[in-house]
């Protein structure tokens, strides 16, 4: 599970907030945090540092406070459905690259590093300091990162295909990890292959789909979905990409059940 308690709101809600501009109660997202080990000062302070990074709102009912997503998380959660439910489902086999490169100040550190994050989300590789690739036509979610944080003015794109007269395949075997990739999505048949949805409570469902969604969530930043033609396609993904889709849809009554509960003050 996340390291973090942040990272477990975002996931829980990304997953779970139906329709996305309703309110959640402070106690219940403290309550769900529990489940997960969290105690109840750190899922307080995580609260409040989302509210800080403008991905949360605060809002206060007499005594009571909720939550609302801002204009900010509900473009993070759009963008990672998008990629998280498309992953390993579409094969192009002669992709345009997309290269991206920047030098975003130090005074705009902060900028940098939400950048960086998702771009790697997207798929993209490190070549060098300041330079990624990723072997699909991202120009228009790279344009749209690129204004959301201000950097427009310190960065270039490009577009394009691999030069033949070269081995690609050798270059991005050093750009991404494959072989841990591989392990990852055979780790992720493993250790979810073997739920049986039918037989699990409210409460078991809502963790599970949980855990199960924030492990995938980790895929989009891992697996740059190569063209087939370059590199064969991890030998487990359609497996991992499948089980995902069955399970999390598989889980959802039982898991909203829970969280609409939860919810309640």
């Amino acid at each position: 599970m996340p390291e973090a308690p942040q990272d477990l709101v975002m996931t829980l809600l990304g997953a779970h907030l139906r329709p996305r501009d309703r309110q959640v109660w402070s106690g219940g997202l403290v309550d769900l945090l529990a489940e997960f080990g969290f105690s109840a000062g750190a899922a307080r302070v995580a609260l409040t540092r989302l509210v800080r990074r403008e991905l949360l709102a605060r809002v206060k009912d007499g005594r009571l406070v909720h939550y609302t997503v801002t204009s900010r998380s509900a473009a993070v959660f759009e963008e990672g459905d998008r990629r998280i439910f498309t992953l390993g489902t579409t094969a192009v086999d002669t992709p345009q690259w997309t290269v991206l490169w920047h030098a975003i100040p130090e005074d705009q550190k902060v900028a940098r590093t939400r950048l960086v994050r998702r771009l790697r989300f997207l798929g993209f590789g490190p070549v060098q300091d300041g330079t990624w690739i990723a072997p699909h036509d991202r120009e228009h979610e790279v344009t749209a990162l690129l204004a959301e944080h201000g950097v427009q003015e310190h960065a270039g794109l490009l577009l394009g295909h691999p030069a033949a007269s070269l081995d690609f395949t050798a270059f991005v075997g050093r750009v991404w990890d494959l072989d841990q990739l591989s392990g990852r999505y055979e780790a992720f048949v493993d250790e979810f292959g073997g739920h049986d949805p039918a037989t699990v409570t409210d409460r078991q469902a809502l963790v599970l789909r949980t855990r199960l969604t924030h492990t995938f969530r980790q895929f989009p930043f891992l697996d740059p979905e190569l063209p087939a033609g370059l590199v064969p396609p991890p030998v487990h993904r359609a497996d991992a990409v499948r089980l995902f889709h069955d399970l999390y849809t598989a889980l959802a009554p039982a898991a909203m059940r829970r969280f609409n509960e939860v919810m309640q003050p």
